[in-house]
């Protein structure tokens, strides 16, 4: 693939901000892991060799009579020691690093949860005796993973509003710029309440509904920089040549526009983080029992004399959003024509 000597600029730019690219590589690898979380941090085997034939608990469920005669027709619980008795006998497991998913509840504690940090637990448990390392890394993916939807979906809907307003301009500008006004001065707080009294939220319900108001974010840096390119020479060249409209945005100023667009993308990344996070610590969030860092952060307030709780919800927040800005920091001055790499 060929590289433009402009992109070119950008990436020597990129790499010699070194913050910036270091942090993206780390972010990418948390994040990468994170994805695997299931072969990183479950309560089923990864891989069970039982009476000469081989099972993936990780992957399929079995019931405990699968590995004896004498066991319950149930799905199987592979903390039971004698289930764990039963397939030692006649063949071996293979366990993830961590042995508890998010929702395992942690049995046979020293002390009443939330438990301390311990070799079995290196985060500790909260107060409903669940390991705290499986919750963190189940809930970076979540986090990570509704910021990337949200920011996505929320950028197209909002670099094609302000494309539609700065190009067209007029009545058309008019409207949609008195529409956003009336329509950001909604209060999502009290019709989120509203929408929890109604339906249990989920992902994909807390998605819709930000992504109802977060589209606006970028509309303004949008419809600012078709405004100013709608009226260049090269622009009016081609209305003269027949050159459709959606041709002539998409493009003559679309790639322009991009340029302060994307410098705007890790921040909002960072932002729909924060906003899932934020929902969840006040309780309109993800439903209980999820995965959450913001339920981490309600609990270490809740709990102060777990203090692991609150520490540990505080550093891998701090250490997402700091990546986040890092990187941000990074791509503006990629974008930035002043720059020149060194």
């Amino acid at each position: 693939m060929r590289v433009s000597p402009l992109n070119r600029r950008r990436l020597k730019v990129f790499r010699a901000h070194s913050r910036g690219y270091w942090s993206m590589w780390i972010f990418l690898v948390l994040f990468g892991f994170s994805l695997f979380a299931e072969f990183i941090a479950n309560d089923r085997p990864l891989l069970i060799h039982f009476n000469d034939h081989w099972f993936f608990p990780v992957l399929t469920d079995y019931s405990e009579d699968t590995f004896g005669s004498d066991m319950m027709p149930l799905e199987a619980d592979y903390s039971d020691p004698t289930l764990r008795a039963a397939i030692n006998a006649k063949g071996w497991m293979v366990w993830p690093p961590v042995h508890y998913s998010y929702n395992s509840v942690v049995k046979n504690l020293p002390v009443p949860a939330p438990a301390p940090p311990s070799w079995k637990n290196p985060l500790g448990t909260d107060d409903q005796a669940r390991d705290v390392l499986a919750r963190v890394i189940y809930g970076f993916r979540i986090s990570v993973l509704f910021g990337f939807t949200l920011t996505i979906i929320s950028s197209v809907i909002g670099v094609t509003a302000g494309a539609v307003q700065g190009f067209y301009g007029g009545l058309t500008d008019l409207l949609f710029q008195r529409f956003i006004e009336v329509w950001s001065g909604m209060p999502q707080i009290y019709l989120l309440i509203i929408l929890g009294s109604v339906i249990t939220p989920s992902f994909w319900v807390l998605l819709i509904f930000l992504l109802l108001f977060s589209w606006m974010s970028l509309t303004g840096v949008v419809r600012a920089e078709f405004l100013r390119g709608r009226n260049l020479d090269y622009v009016r060249a081609a209305r003269a040549l027949g050159v459709s409209d959606v041709i002539i945005m998409w493009r003559h100023i679309l790639p322009n526009a991009m340029v302060a667009t994307l410098t705007f993308l890790p921040f909002t990344l960072s932002g729909s983080v924060t906003i899932l996070s934020t929902l969840d610590f006040l309780g309109f969030g993800l439903p209980p029992g999820s995965a959450s860092l913001g339920e981490l952060i309600s609990q270490g307030k809740n709990n102060m004399q777990a203090p692991w709780l609150g520490i540990t919800a505080f550093l891998v927040l701090g250490t997402i959003l700091t990546l986040l800005i890092f990187v941000g920091e990074a791509v503006r001055d990629a974008f930035d024509p002043r720059r020149m790499p060194k």
